[in-house]
């Protein structure tokens, strides 16, 4: 497993990651706990050595299985999560040192550990950017030792692009797919030249890139690819990655005529964002073993040429720029 560095904090972070959203349960139509714990085990065996989480999660449910699995190995890992979600209303006004500092000392407990490697602000309104205060916050967090580094998990470009404004944001974490390719442009060259960490979250497009969905694929009532196509639970642009179910589908498609012999289709996908010298890890979920191993799989495939990559730029202006580009 290859590994690159981290923005500016000295980590050497895997290529592929380990994305916990699905194994806390809550909006992916459940999980199971000791399948869950299959898949983390997966992960370091595969030598993934980043996981990244949040405290809602399950509610924490996913911080405190990461939690288990540093007591159940040896091995050394890098650990990302998130707070400000917890927020009722999730209001800018509550990004504060009280509301911070207590989601912090949660996770702290959730984790069972001291300090936390990375905290994300976990997808803030957009005027919390323009709040330097809050991340006055979160530098005071890292003096006080409850936390390592800091970054944002952002929904938007523009986000991006003003937060690493701030000198202490080490990191990024943005939707970045075959049907997501905004973020290639500006803020990429920009998170380079100021040696930012890029995570590149929500990378198989909610399973869509998985190339296992089908016409007819029913999701379970509290799976968000089924309450949230239309943003009902939270921004749209979470769920395929905000491009409607059907021209998804025809995308998928044509993308399928791409794949090398021997790759899968998520191997494809994730390997295409590894062509970015910017992308420092991505972070496919994976609710059970074997899904881990085949994600982990794409770090060790060649990197996607000139012209692959240009067929993928093909399809996304045909059927996805006309839909997600001006939006996210």
């Amino acid at each position: 497993m290859q590994t690159r560095s981290f923005g500016r904090t000295g980590w050497q972070v895997t290529e592929i990651g380990f994305g916990a959203w699905a194994i806390g349960g809550g909006q992916w139509g459940g999980a199971d706990e000791s399948e869950s714990m299959a898949a983390l085990h997966a992960a370091l065996d595969a030598g993934i050595n980043f996981f990244d989480t949040a405290d809602v999660y399950g509610d924490g449910l996913s911080e405190r299985l990461i939690a288990r699995l540093r007591r159940e190995r040896r091995e050394p890992f890098f650990v990302a999560t998130k707070a400000g979600r917890r927020l009722s209303p999730h209001t800018a006004a509550g990004y504060d040192a009280a509301h911070l500092t207590a989601f912090v000392d949660r996770s702290l407990v959730n984790l069972a550990v001291d300090t936390i490697d990375l905290l994300q602000l976990h997808c803030p309104p957009t005027e919390v950017y323009y709040r330097p205060e809050v991340f006055g916050v979160l530098d005071h967090l890292v003096a006080s030792g409850k936390i390592r580094s800091y970054g944002v998990s952002v929904e938007k470009v523009e986000e991006a692009l003003k937060a690493i404004e701030y000198p202490g944001v080490q990191s990024v974490q943005i939707i970045v797919n075959c049907f997501r390719l905004r973020p290639t442009e500006l803020f990429f060259e920009q998170a380079l030249r100021r040696r930012v960490a890029v995570i590149a979250r929500v990378p198989l497009a909610s399973g869509m890139l998985t190339g296992r969905l089908r016409p007819d694929t029913e999701f379970p009532a509290d799976d968000h690819r089924h309450f949230n196509r239309e943003g009902a639970g939270f921004d749209r642009g979470e769920t395929f990655s905000g491009v409607d179910y059907r021209t998804g589908l025809e995308a998928v498609e044509r993308l399928r005529a791409l794949v090398p012999p021997g790759w899968t289709m998520s191997q494809f996908a994730l390997a295409w964002i590894l062509s970015f010298a910017a992308v420092t890890t991505v972070i496919p979920g994976g609710r059970r073993a074997e899904q881990v191993v085949e994600n982990a799989g794409a770090a060790a495939l060649p990197r996607l040429d000139p012209r692959t990559r240009a067929a993928v730029q093909e399809i996304y202006d045909d059927l996805i720029r006309p839909l997600v580009h001006h939006v996210w």
